[in-house]
């Protein structure tokens, strides 16, 4: 089966092996275990894999580079107004090569390749929406756009799309799922934590707009202000990550605010482990 993905996940390469974010790999890899051809299309950079990183383990891959859509100025999206044309006919290749088209949502990639699909009512396909699929939720225009198409089941059939959580009123093509970071085999039955002394809080995630880190970092500020002795420890990466690491020095925030950037599954597993409550006030999520 030829099987095509197309996602805003950025991808690197290490040798002979495409690498990208770990959970996002990791599931991957269970469903290409199914598939004889892979062709990828997604955003490229030529740095090294980071520590949130892990190859495919599919050895032979038809990589589509395109650029990553960036809205953010001015300058950048009239840029990406340029892009567009060549990232459709990139993704429309993708899919008239497919026995299987798989789409990554929400994102500004998904969002092109949901119009795409269109063309392709009788092909196999399915969506991962890896966002807030609650109906009654506040969002970003492109989220709910998104979400419109692909439960639109006369715009997109022949199609499976999973979304977290079960919701009254949605279409057949909706179909509920899960996809846990960790294993049944990694639960711990952890001790009950003590706060009376220090309270330990945890962000994980990517330094974005969206995920709002420096909202966080303004919590644990307003406890400590309040008199609690809190410590909060930051993983993860991002464009907001130099904007909340200034703050933070302005701040004085330094020992009771750590940034530790991305890390290993392992290492942010002990981390979940130690610590009270997590912290992690995203705008849609």
């Amino acid at each position: 089966m030829k099987f095509s993905i197309i996602t805003h996940v950025i991808h690197k390469k290490k040798q002979d092996s495409f690498f990208a974010y770990e959970p996002y790999v990791n599931e991957m890899n269970i469903w290409l275990n199914y598939v004889s051809e892979l062709k990828i299309v997604a955003p490229y950079t030529s740095n090294l894999p980071s520590n949130i990183d892990i190859k495919y383990k599919k050895s032979k891959i038809l990589f589509s580079k395109i650029h990553a859509i960036d809205i953010l100025t001015f300058k950048n999206t009239f840029i990406t107004f340029l892009r567009v044309p060549l990232i459709l006919t990139k993704i429309f290749k993708a899919m008239v090569w497919a026995d299987h088209i798989h789409l990554r949502c929400p994102g500004n990639i998904g969002l092109l390749a949901c119009f795409v699909q269109i063309l392709f009512p009788k092909k196999i396909k399915t969506i991962k929406y890896a966002g807030n699929w609650d109906p009654n939720s506040k969002q970003p225009w492109s989220y709910n756009l998104q979400k419109w198409i692909i439960s639109n089941s006369f715009l997109t059939r022949n199609c499976k799309v999973l979304v977290y959580g079960k919701w009254e009123n949605q279409s057949k093509n909706i179909i509920p799922f899960f996809t846990a970071s960790y294993s049944e085999k990694e639960k711990k039955i952890l001790l009950e934590k003590k706060t009376d002394r220090k309270i330990k809080l945890i962000f994980v995630g990517t330094f974005s707009k969206g995920k709002q880190p420096l909202k966080s970092v303004k919590v644990a500020e307003e406890l400590l202000n309040r008199g609690f002795n809190v410590k909060l420890n930051m993983y993860g990466n991002g464009e907001e990550f130099q904007e909340t690491k200034k703050y933070i020095i302005e701040k004085k925030l330094s020992k009771k605010i750590i940034l530790h950037g991305n890390q290993t599954r392992e290492i942010i597993k002990k981390a979940y482990q130690e610590s009270h409550f997590l912290i992690f006030i995203s705008k849609s999520e």
